[in-house]
Parts: C-alpha cells; structure tokens; sequence
C-alpha cells in the first residue's frame, strides 16, 4: 500500500472540505482518477465517491505492465496520487440526482515515491529545478484542431464538417455552436477561456484558454483535449487534434509561449526596458538554448510520423531554425505584449504531443542557454518560406528534421531527452517512437500501389 500522502496544511484540509461539500450538493456518485501514459493518451481508474479518503491518501493501485511505456510484469503494482487542485464535476454528467469528476493525479511507487517514468512527474521535476535557480515557468499553449463529419458507427470520415475559413463566422463557420459548448464545458471545469475562432482550413478550429504555471498548462492541456473531443462527440462530429489530417490544407499547431519569473526580483525574467526589443539577456540566452536544442527535443514535441507532414513550407508551420520579434516564418517568435507580459513562442510543437514531455523539454532546452549564457543568432526578419536553399545556406538557417526517424536519432544522441525524463523513461520513449517509425517505413501505402503497381 502507498504509504507518503500529501502533508495535511489548514489549506489542504479545507479544501478537501470545499471538495466534499461540492460532491454532496451536486451529487456525485463516481470520481475517475485521471493520469496520461507515455503518449500522454488519458487514462482512468473509477471508483466510488464514497471512497474519497482513501483516494486522497493515495491508496488506489493499478496494474502499471498494462500501461504503456510504465512497468514490467513483475513490478506491476502502482498508485494514484490525486492533485486535489484538479477536482472537477463533469458537466455533461450532471443530472437531477446524479453526477461523476475527477482528479489528476501523479503515480507514485508502492513505498510512496514519485514513480520516475510518470509523465506529470517528469514535469514537476523540471519545475522543481527550475525553481532551484529562481526562476517558475509560466507556459500558454495554442491548440487547433477539427471538426469531421461521423459515419453512421460513430468512426471520423474525411468530411469536414463546414467549408468555413480564417476567422470567418456562421453561416460559414458551423462550428460556433460546437464551440459555444466546448467553452461553457471547460468554464464550469475551472478555465479562463480568452479566445474562439475559426481557423485557416476548413473544419479547423482553435480555443485558447489563459496560461497558467508549467504543471497545471500541462493539466489544462489534457483536459482540454478531452472535453473537446467528448463535446465533439455530443454533436455527433468527430474532433482530432493529429497534426496533418488533410492533405494541402494547413495542419494542427499547439504553439507554446513560455516565460521565465525570476522570483528574487519578483518580476518577468525576460523583460528589459532598456533593450532596444525591451529583450533581457535571459530572453536571449534562453531563445539561444531553443535554436541549440530544438532537433533533439521535437520527436517530443512532433511525436508522429504523421507531424513531420505538418512542418514543410508553404502551410505557416515553420520548419527552419530561426527566431524574431515579429516574423511568423520564424521557429521562434517573441509577441509585441511587453512588460509582465513578455514571452517566447515556439511555433513547431503540435497538440498530438505529450504537453508534460513537450514542456519540460522546452523549459530544459532554454534554461540551458540561460546557464550557459548561450548568446543568439541575428534575428531572420525575412520571410524564411520564401528563400532559397542557396539564401538559406548562406544565411546558415538549417532545418528541423524532417522525419520522425531523424528526430528519433537526433533525440537519441542530444542531452536533452536524458536530462529531462531519465534514463528508464527516455528508453520506453524511444522505443516506442522507433517502433512506431519501423512500423511505418516498411509500410506498402496507397500512394505506392497507385504510382507503382500498374507502372512496373
């Protein structure tokens, strides 16, 4: 049995209280104790509301062997840590007399320990070292995805579900109702939403909710992923958040804007008036640390063969390592907000990514160049997309890989993948994606039998 509970502080007494008031008023019979694998795919253990005290001292076991990238066989037995900050009653189970929520909730080792190949744990422990050197990380993710049409078993079809485009509203965008109720799901489950539109392509759409601290963003962004895709579900639609579903239209980003508090001055550590771009040296370094080590963190970041059909020229995911100020063809980009506001945005990642794993290797990789006080290239002003590979050469811009096999090799022999997750979870890690990347080049696909069958 789990033996090391939250300490009990006034604050966490009183808001196990406030937690089980809620779950008397709103009658709520069954709590699901929510943690991601390795993919960050959600998974969940359910059990009864009137287990609550054991849940909380961590006493619910599962069978980690079944959980990809977790345990062997022989070392199976693992346990649910809930975070009571993540408490929430699911609106679309809400009835009369009856309703479910959940907690995320980190794992932990059957002595108690934090179990090393979770992946919330993997984030705290990135969090906790930077906060070690002073500094907590503030991250808003940007999430696309679409809307397709169900066939009659429920499955996704290639239809799009409206032919509607950037910004545009109904009759054009048919999606507003779909996202009216994604919004009034996740306000009623905590969030600040900021923005709701239609995106570039057909059927694509994007809901941004206010940042938050690196942990609960990584909490935020699974949650997120979830109610759309079950409020999607509701309307009789599909959602993905796969990074290329239609060929020739733009893709699905999750653009990430990080900043660093420095917590001695008590202020954005990336903000300095006095710089022409009002840019510290820390904003620097740390945008030098993400152009360093980008190639070996994006198969965490474009975990899918499917992502590196994303990143190519011509769809406004860039695919070259550059930065700017303003440049949206740039890998990284710093927004105009100044001040408390000031951020730096890496525009590669997609939401197919683990958010815990994408998160951390991006806070690691830029932290880095602050410690090393790596100093950054001249800024590309330019639209990259529109060089050619001579102006590219010349302007020594390089690129992102271009497979998922050579980020897999590039994740392999970087220092990143090893700083961040350890050595037990980068090993499952890696030989996942290789047999996922294995699976696929040896694949015969129909472009093949099409362009080939017939010809030889």
């Amino acid at each position: 049995m789990a033996t090391i509970a939250p300490e009990k502080t006034v604050d966490t007494v009183s808001q196990l209280e406030t937690i089980k008031e809620e779950i008397k008023t709103k009658h709520v019979e069954l709590l699901h104790l929510q943690f991601v694998d390795i993919e960050g795919t959600l998974k969940q253990v359910t059990v009864t509301a009137e287990q609550l005290d054991d849940v909380v001292e961590g006493e619910t076991m599962f069978d980690g062997s079944s959980i990809t990238g977790f345990t062997p066989i022989n070392k199976s037995d693992l346990y649910l840590l809930p975070d009571l900050n993540s408490f929430a009653v699911l609106p679309w189970t809400e009835e009369a007399d009856y309703s479910e929520a959940r907690f995320l909730c980190s794992v932990t080792n059957p002595d108690g320990s934090l179990f090393e190949g979770d992946p919330r744990n993997i984030l705290k422990k990135t969090v906790d070292e930077a906060k070690e050197k002073g500094f907590s990380i503030n991250v808003g993710p940007e999430l696309e995805f679409f809307l397709f049409e169900a066939d009659d078993k429920g499955q996704p079809t290639q239809q799009v579900h409206d032919k509607g485009g950037y910004f545009e509203p109904a009759p054009y965008d048919l999606g507003e109702r779909v996202r009216l109720e994604i919004y009034k799901t996740l306000k009623k489950m905590g969030f600040t939403i900021e923005a709701s539109h239609h995106e570039v392509a057909q059927g694509q759409h994007e809901i941004n909710f206010k940042f938050d601290d690196a942990l609960t963003t990584a909490d935020n962004a699974t949650t997120f992923k979830w109610v759309v895709k079950t409020v999607a579900q509701q309307f009789g639609l599909r959602a993905t958040f796969m990074p290329k579903p239609v060929f020739g239209e733009n893709g699905n980003g999750m653009h990430v804007n990080m900043s660093l508090f420095d917590e001695k001055v008590g202020k954005n550590a990336f903000y300095d008036e006095s710089d022409s771009r009002e840019l510290s040296e820390t904003a620097y370094s740390f945008i030098a640390g993400l152009l360093h080590h980008v190639p070996s963190f994006v198969a965490f970041t474009n975990p899918l063969v499917n992502s590196y059909k994303r990143l190519v020229p011509g769809y406004e995911a860039p695919c070259y390592i550059a930065w700017s100020s303003s440049n949206r063809s740039a890998l990284v980009r710093i927004p105009a907000t100044r001040g408390a506001g000031t951020r730096v945005e890496i525009r590669c990642p997609d939401p197919s990514a683990n958010p815990y794993y994408a998160y951390a290797s991006i806070a690691a990789a830029g932290i880095d160049g602050v410690e090393k006080s790596l100093q950054a290239p001249a800024e590309t002003v330019d639209d990259i997309f529109s060089m050619s590979d001579e102006e590219l050469e010349e302007r020594g811009i390089e690129n992102l890989p271009t497979t998922l096999g050579e980020s897999i090799q590039a994740l392999e022999s970087g220092e990143i993948g090893k700083k961040v997750l350890g050595e037990y979870a980068l090993n499952e890690y890696l030989s996942l994606k290789q047999d996922e990347w294995d699976s696929y080049r040896i694949a015969v696909t129909e472009w093949e039998l099409d362009r080939y069958q017939a010809k030889f």
